[in-house]
């Protein structure tokens, strides 16, 4: 492969295929002094006082190559670690302009430099390292300027890919555009791609022991498939669909293809393998991790395989990822009075899961208003009952923390200009919001708190 100095290596390599093509041709001989060039087109001088011919070659573009940009391996890791060195496939466009010192001479040049790389579709190695030659060590002379002689370290005749001239079709509105961002008068010019440029980096990487023998595994493939999450309360307890998951219930997955030989369950990041006898082909039921916090957490399903000698287990099929809400459980609250004339002071809540350091925690409180049982001699009058929102202050003191966001099971939150009375306590984590205690009846009554 090449290296970054391919790019101007190709431009030498084509500059020096029209210079030797003008002198085979004996240009000269005909109209004068013709000069060779690679320069932008602002930078020629084209004014009636310095008037030459001249063959200009101007790189106005670089593309990736489409076809080498997609063809290898990952270069990284699951680490991130650097395992190949993929090369840096380019595409270059040329302009191939002509500047005429007197009547028909950019005519003359433009047709001798197009039929140069039309006879010339392919560089050649030989070609490429006769034109990047490096000094001669008798002579002391050589091909290139004396600050490009370093172009051939480049390794361009040594890439895979030999480079290929191809002509290119620009239409009036696209030439119109390229000269006028040239800032210059427009002359006779002609397009051509040269590709194509594989560029590679000298980087050490990682790579794998290699592959002494090879064991085929066969298995019919069986992609399972979670359709719906179900709670249920305790084992033996009844499943139910639709009902909150909390903390210390088991997650049942319901779906279609879940057994296997070797099934785990992946939730919220954590890989865990339920029983044998709570898998069956439709369903799955499994305690929910107490390593989990409340909020969205995803799901997949996980068939894994015995490979290899000695067996051990790889990661085989997969179902698709679904999510659920693991819903924080107020085990506990409790108010603490603080100064002013307003009720204030701050609410200490126990949660389970336990709290991360980073979650975002919102207590709610709705007040508990008792409603009149019936049966009702007057119209029923309209009941207001105040609620409030507070936010729980920021739980990462330390800048930067010194390790890893922790977890806690009570939190203290600050409230203050609530109204004295009996409240309904509700915390949201994440998004997550915990559940409120029913009666009989249906009616709300806890986890509730007293503020006076």
């Amino acid at each position: 492969m090449s290296n970054a100095l391919a790019i101007a290596s190709v431009t030498a390599v084509l500059k020096d295929l029209l210079n030797n093509g003008l002198i085979d041709h004996d240009v000269s001989a005909t109209l004068g002094n013709v000069t060779v060039s690679a320069l932008s087109p602002d930078r020629i001088d084209a004014t009636l006082a310095n008037q030459q011919s001249q063959l200009n070659l101007f790189l106005y573009q670089v593309t990736h190559n489409i076809a080498w940009r997609n063809a290898d391996l990952p270069s990284r890791n699951s680490q991130g670690e650097r395992t190949a060195n993929p090369p840096l496939a380019l595409n270059l466009h040329y302009l191939l302009t002509a500047y005429g010192a007197l009547e028909f001479h950019s005519e003359i040049l433009l047709g001798y430099g197009m039929q140069l790389f039309h006879e010339t579709p392919v560089l050649t190695r030989d070609a490429i390292r006769t034109a990047l030659a490096p000094p001669s060590p008798v002579s002391g002379g050589g091909g290139l300027p004396a600050e490009m002689q370093a172009l051939f370290t480049s390794e361009l005749a040594e890439q895979v890919e030999q480079i290929k001239i191809v002509p290119e079709t620009l239409n009036s509105e696209e030439i119109s555009r390229m000269w006028t961002a040239f800032q210059a008068h427009y002359r006779p010019t002609a397009a051509y791609q040269a590709s194509v440029v594989l560029i590679e980096s000298k980087q050490v990487t990682k790579s794998a022991m290699p592959v002494r023998t090879r064991k085929l595994f066969v298995d019919p493939f069986n992609r399972p498939v979670i359709e719906e999450f179900k709670s249920q309360a305790a084992p033996g307890a009844e499943i139910i669909s639709g009902a909150p998951i909390l903390a210390g219930q088991n997650l049942v997955i319901s779906g279609r293809g879940l057994k296997s030989n070797s099934v785990f369950v992946n939730i919220g990041g954590i890989d865990k393998r339920p029983a044998d006898g709570d898998v069956t082909d439709t369903q799955i039921i499994l305690p929910v991790p107490a390593e989990i916090k409340a909020g969205v957490q995803g799901v997949q399903v996980i068939h894994f395989r015995f490979l290899g000698s000695p067996p051990a287990l790889h990661r085989g099929v997969e179902s698709n990822l679904m999510a659920f809400v693991l819903r924080p459980t107020v085990t506990n609250v409790s108010f603490t009075a603080g100064s002013g004339p307003a009720v204030s002071g701050s609410i200490n809540v126990t949660a389970d899961p336990p709290i991360g350091d980073l979650q975002r925690v919102v207590l709610l409180l709705n007040e508990l208003v008792p409603i009149p049982p019936p049966p009702l001699t007057s119209p029923p009058t309209e009941i207001k009952a105040e609620s409030y929102g507070f936010l729980a202050p920021a739980r990462m003191t330390l800048s930067p923390p010194s390790g890893p966001p922790g977890a806690k099971s009570t939190i203290t939150i600050p409230v203050e200009g609530v109204k004295a009375g009996s409240y309904l306590v509700r915390l949201q984590v994440d998004g997550a919001e915990s559940v409120l205690q029913t009666d009989a009846s249906g009616q709300f009554t806890g986890p509730k708190i007293a503020i006076a």
